[in-house]
């Protein structure tokens, strides 16, 4: 199957990789000409321009925009709209925050155009690891663009079924699944990296408090010292919290338990304010998550053994690098 990407960073670029290894044919186009250069050499075929790249693509048209949420992506649907042709799809599978997309279906639709929404989670491990998709938008579309969701995502592997999941049908134990209208994909996406905040901030608390141990605001016969590099590989082997979270940081801290690469200063990329935001307007209680959000607000002025640990997290499934700070 024929796919368009637009959009070539960490993930836009290792996605168009993992489709090809699995036979799928891709038309790439960057801002940057090199970044499609590079790709071009692996394979895909590549667009000089946003008109030439519609024009490389057979109809009706798939084309997935991987851009950073906001005025930059906006302004590609923008332009993917004025020259694709009624049938054509647009998936956007960044982070756009999910009432948007609503708006953007209702536009696109008037068009003859069908808009999904994609939630992309796995980071820089995807090429390997397989994306988990959380899709949003017309059941028809999402159907017919099956083979491109099935082929990115990570599949079964040798991960049971939960229990009680007999009967039930679906791609969920695949690795991805049609959330549901507009909208949906990007709002379960939403709350996934919400959910995100509160454990990464549990596991960077817990380390704060091991690698203090030893204070000196402790009485003598109390300070222990803790090799926390060690303790969190032994968690990684049958304790409740293992995960790849944990995983990540355990790897961070045999590197380097004391994190010293790491500045302290958290970013956020937004889906931890929409989900509190989306709490907020339901009146439901999120107090973990809300707490979260607010120590990176706090981590950008005060920083702690705890926030370098949720660097080291956000580097390790994200390759994101924090703002260096004095």
């Amino acid at each position: 199957m024929q796919l368009g990407m637009v959009g070539l960073g960490r993930m836009g670029a290792n996605i168009v990789r993992r489709l090809m290894r699995a036979g799928h044919s891709c038309v790439v186009f960057d801002a940057n000409p090199a970044t499609s250069e590079a790709l071009g050499r692996e394979g895909a075929e590549v667009a000089a321009s946003v008109a030439e790249f519609r024009l490389r693509l057979g109809a009706p048209r798939a084309v997935w925009v991987m851009l950073p949420a906001g005025e930059v992506t906006e302004a590609m649907i923008g332009e993917l709209a004025a020259i694709l042709e009624p049938g054509d799809t647009i998936i956007d599978g960044g982070n756009t925050f999910w009432k948007d997309d609503i708006r953007r279906s209702r536009s696109l639709s008037a068009k003859g155009l069908t808009y999904l929404d994609v939630g992309t989670s796995g980071g820089v491990w995807g090429l390997e690891r397989g994306y988990c998709l959380m899709i949003g938008g017309d059941g028809a579309a999402v159907e017919r663009l099956d083979p491109i969701f099935r082929a990115l995502a990570p599949g079964r592997g040798d991960i049971p079924a939960s229990r009680h999941r007999e009967g039930r049908a679906g791609t969920a134990e695949e690795g991805y699944l049609h959330c549901g209208a507009s909208g949906a994909g990007h709002y379960v996406k939403m709350i996934h990296n919400g959910i995100e905040y509160g454990m990464m901030q549990a596991f960077a608390e817990g380390f704060d408090i091991l690698n203090n141990a030893a204070s000196e605001r402790l009485p003598a016969d109390q300070r222990l010292t803790l090799d926390i590099a060690d303790i969190a590989e032994v968690w990684r082997r049958g304790s409740v919290v293992t995960s790849w979270l944990l995983d990540l940081t355990a790897e961070a801290l045999a590197e380097d338990d004391g994190l010293s690469a790491y500045s302290g200063h958290v970013a956020d990329s937004g889906e931890g304010r929409w989900t509190v935001e989306a709490a907020i307007e339901q009146a439901t209680p999120a107090e973990v998550l809300t707490s979260a959000l607010y120590t990176r607000f706090r981590s950008r002025q005060d920083h702690t053994f705890a926030e370098k640990v949720l660097s080291a997290m956000r580097k390790g499934f994200g390759g994101h690098q924090e703002q260096k700070t004095s």
